[in-house]
């Protein structure tokens, strides 16, 4: 009969470098499997993947054994380390950070093909060329064109965005300058005051 797996947990880890120390313990040590062995077994199973990010699906079964599953690394990681950048635009398409060649792309989408929602690599490569886009990374002969064109578009934008909130603040400069509020002093008493007084 097989075991019932009681707790699935996924985690993100450095290949190779898997130790108890958090974040791997702070995950893992509450389901209270053995945080060695699951270090031990996860290191040897990636020491050929030495330097990237390797997701992994943790079964964890009743009597505190568990298996896991090795995924592809995430395509954010690999675009970056194939564009050599450290991240990604902060402002998605509207700002090109690098370019790749098609022939990345292609090698991206055959490395992350299994974990994809794709039958073919035609399909995974543009799957991989989207989250590129949201990254800023042009892909040459494919999207390098459109997204400087793109950038281009988003900087007269902003260009023109700042134009407008400039004259804005010039116009409510000039509106709070022109407001005069009256000030009702001591010595202005009304008329109902004045004959209660007498």
């Amino acid at each position: 009969m097989a075991k019932e797996v009681v707790k699935r947990i996924k985690l993100e880890i450095e290949a190779g470098k898997a130790t108890p120390a958090p974040p791997v313990g702070t995950v893992l040590g509450p389901a209270g499997i053995n945080l060695q062995e699951f270090c031990t077994k996860f290191n040897d199973a990636t020491k050929d993947k030495m330097g990237d990010v390797v997701p992994c699906e943790i079964s964890i079964y009743e009597d505190r054994t568990f298996d896991f599953v090795l995924k592809t690394p995430p395509a954010g990681f690999l675009l970056k380390k194939v564009a050599k950048i450290a991240k990604g635009s902060p402002k998605g398409a509207n700002h090109i950070v690098a370019t790749i060649s098609e022939a990345d792309l292609r090698s991206i989408a055959e490395t992350k093909l299994p974990d994809l929602n794709a039958y073919t690599v035609e399909e995974a490569m543009n799957i991989i060329e989207g989250t590129a886009r949201n990254m800023g990374i042009a892909v040459a002969g494919r999207t390098d064109k459109e997204l400087a064109e793109q950038e281009k578009e988003s900087e007269a934008e902003e260009k023109e965005m700042a134009k407008r909130e400039a004259e804005l603040e010039e116009m409510e400069a000039g509106l709070d300058a022109e407001v005069e509020v009256p000030v009702i002093g001591d010595e202005e008493k009304s008329e109902e005051e004045t004959e209660e007084e007498k």
